[in-house]
């Protein structure tokens, strides 16, 4: 940030008094601009025993799988915006279940949260998708997945589905954790 979004001056990145961290700081106008994560909300749709998909396309990592997931927008729960990705990419209505995985990747300050969800209806790939399939375990193209959080989620849900028991998973992806996945970039 190189400029303050209230008056326009330049700003300066340091602490501000009674903080512990740095910000960006005005000094014409006093304000203190806070960077927070981004919350990425999504669902886990289910359809009997097959999980939807969407394939990207867009990037990041277009081409490649993903469960409907995007940027929560300002002035919407996190349930919302999960029901609205999966509208978006997907072209479908779910009845959300719990909320499944809270995965944290503090190195690109975002924060992952799906819910488990019921498919109602059909579905068709949305601007956003090149296209969307339901799948078997057996056919979860693994490869292909776009994220390791999306991974992550559907190997937990295919390790509670025979118990029929879905607790919230709360996990962390580090820095080292994405290079094994996509290795040395």
């Amino acid at each position: 940030m190189n400029f303050c979004s209230q008056c326009g001056d330049k700003v300066r990145f340091a602490i501000p008094e009674g903080d512990d961290r740095q910000r960006y700081l005005c000094d014409a106008c006093g304000t203190i601009h806070y960077q927070n994560p981004r919350i990425v909300a999504g669902t886990l749709p289910v359809s009997g025993s097959k999980v939807l998909l969407c394939k990207r396309a867009i990037s990041p990592r277009k081409g490649y799988w993903t469960l409907p997931a995007g940027y929560m927008e300002n002035a919407e729960s996190t349930q919302q915006a999960a029901s609205r990705e999966t509208r978006e990419e997907a072209c479908a209505e779910v009845e959300l279940a719990n909320l499944y995985t809270l995965i944290d990747l503090p190195h690109i300050n975002q924060v992952y949260m799906i819910f488990r969800a019921e498919l109602v209806g059909g579905f068709s790939a949305g601007p956003e998708s090149l296209e969307v399939a339901l799948f078997e375990e057996h056919e979860i193209p693994w490869d292909e997945l776009a994220f390791m959080t999306i991974e992550r989620t559907l190997k937990h849900f295919y390790a509670d589905r025979p118990r029929n028991e879905f607790p919230l998973h709360i996990s962390m992806v580090t820095p080292e954790d994405r290079e094994r996945y996509f290795g040395s970039a």
